[in-house]
Parts: C-alpha cells; sequence; structure tokens
C-alpha cells in the first residue's frame, strides 16, 4: 500500500530566486470526494517546451500527516484527452519549485487563476518520525486544514 507522509504550510516570502525554473502543473479532479481524491495531472518540466509527464493519483482521507495515495504515470496523452473533454468537475494550474533545505527537499507551490497570491510549501517525509528543519521562509502550518487541500483550492479556481 502507497503512503504520503507530508506536511504543508504557508510560505511568508518567495524562497526562490530568477535562477530557479518552476514546472508547470494542470491538475484535473474526476471527483471532489473529501475522503478519497482522483486526480490527473500533466506536468511540464523546466527545460522541456511542452508538456511530457502525466500522473493519475488516488488519495484516501488524511489521518493526522499521512494518508493512502497510489499514484501511477500514464500516457501524457490520455491525460491530456481526461483534462480536456469534460471528464474532468475542476482543475486548477500552479507553477512548482523544489527548493533544498538542509536535509530535504521541499515542494513550494504557487498557485495561479483564482488562487493566484497563495504560496504554500510541503515537505515529504519518510515516517512521521522523521526530523526535519522549518526554513524562515515558512509560517503557519496548514497541514490539517482542509482548505488548504489542492481538491478545496480547485473548487475556488472554479467559482471566483
Amino acid at each position: 500500500m502507497g503512503t504520503e507522509i507530508e506536511r504543508k504550510f504557508k510560505v511568508l516570502r518567495k524562497p526562490w530566486t530568477n535562477k530557479d525554473i518552476p514546472s508547470e502543473i494542470i491538475q484535473g479532479y474526476l471527483n471532489l470526494d473529501s475522503e478519497r481524491t482522483v486526480r490527473i495531472r500533466a506536468e511540464r518540466h523546466p527545460n522541456e517546451f511542452r508538456f511530457t509527464k502525466a500522473t493519475i493519483t488516488i488519495k484516501g482521507e488524511p489521518i493526522d500527516i499521512s494518508r493512502t495515495e497510489f499514484e501511477y504515470i500514464i500516457p501524457y496523452g490520455d491525460a491530456q484527452q481526461m483534462l480536456d473533454n469534460g471528464m474532468c468537475v475542476a482543475k486548477l494550474r500552479k507553477r512548482r519549485y523544489r527548493i533544498r533545505y538542509k536535509t530535504h527537499y521541499w515542494e513550494v507551490d504557487e498557485f495561479l487563476d483564482n488562487n493566484k497570491g497563495l504560496i504554500l510549501a510541503e515537505i515529504e517525509l519518510s515516517s512521521t518520525s522523521d526530523k526535519w528543519e522549518k526554513p524562515d521562509w515558512v509560517g503557519e502550518e496548514v497541514t490539517h486544514d482542509p482548505n488548504y487541500y489542492n481538491s478545496r483550492l480547485v473548487i475556488k479556481s472554479q467559482t471566483e
């Protein structure tokens, strides 16, 4: 069984420099059930001219800082078709920066469209007892606040 262990925080100030080039991400949600989420993600990595990586991810309900997660690579053409043909009930876009701080990488998401201005940082851990240090650019923890789940932010992305 796949398990995701992560903590999520608001970002106080941008930790990236002009040299850091983000990935572009489009996420489409096949459902918006808070207990189980199914999403399609298309990603364009820095130095690539088009979207090339795609995944389908199934996530279970969060329990503390962990949740069941299964993620599989799928052909980009399949992802594009699902994103474009109305299979997704909602979509969101964001830029993702990978920032190394001490012993861990942080994924820092800068949200676009109706979520513009929101920047969140996540640290993935290998266990709930992992030791890590909080960077000074990281603020309030929102791990347990469902309003900061991407599956909730996508609703805002569609309605405003």
